[in-house]
């Protein structure tokens, strides 16, 4: 696929390493043109654009920014009408110990609000920059999930597709107002991997009794 990832931080440099060891034809843009040009250097086959238009030609936009930044970021990109969005972001407190939005409302429900002209799927908000830049395989048969949640259906299989292309199995999480759940999923990882000590090579799953 063609993917657009905006971003340079953790987040956005891990998408851009394993998507283009998965093949995809992958941008990336950033408010700060150099990191963006540092993250798409580290990784062969990627390619570093302005902000302005860099949507244009993808098949999915990948919001890799704060939560505090993602609307603006994703008007600054040009048209998304039609875009499938993948939204991995958590609305964290400046301790990041925390949620500003729950219970009726999530991050992702507001983007969707933010950009109606575009499909949004809530995905890989669990994952922690490590456990993508390192791959989803922990070894003894341990492959980290991505729960995917969206009214869309297409947007949906777009999320599973590339996220099982990077190795990483795949949850249907239901429609998008499920991020209301996805999202403290992500905050009490977020607390076990700092709060408690267990450092970011962790994941949350389900298991099944076979």
């Amino acid at each position: 696929m063609k993917v657009t990832v905006i971003g340079a931080g953790n987040m956005g440099a891990a998408f851009v390493k394993q998507l283009t060891h998965a093949g995809h034809q992958v941008t990336v843009t950033a408010r700060s043109f150099e990191k963006a040009q540092a993250v798409a250097a580290a990784n062969i086959g990627a390619t570093a654009v302005a902000t302005s238009n860099a949507a244009a030609q993808a098949d999915v936009v990948i919001l890799a920014t704060g939560y505090a930044d993602a609307v603006n970021a994703l008007k600054s990109v040009g048209n998304l009408n039609g875009k499938v969005v993948i939204d991995i972001t958590n609305p964290l407190t400046a301790d990041f110990m925390g949620l500003t939005l729950g219970h009726s409302n999530s991050a992702a429900e507001e983007i969707a609000k933010a950009i109606p002209e575009a499909d949004v799927v809530k995905a890989f908000n669990t994952v922690f920059a490590q456990v993508l830049s390192d791959g989803a395989d922990f070894g003894n048969g341990q492959i980290v999930p991505v729960f995917v949640a969206s009214d869309s259906e297409r947007a949906k299989q777009t999320a599973k597709a590339l996220a099982e292309s990077m190795g990483f199995s795949t949850v249907d999480a239901g429609g998008l107002k499920n991020a209301r759940y996805l999202e403290p999923v992500a905050g009490f990882n977020i607390y076990l991997g700092y709060g408690a000590g267990l450092g970011t090579s962790i994941a949350p799953t389900w298991i099944k009794r076979a």
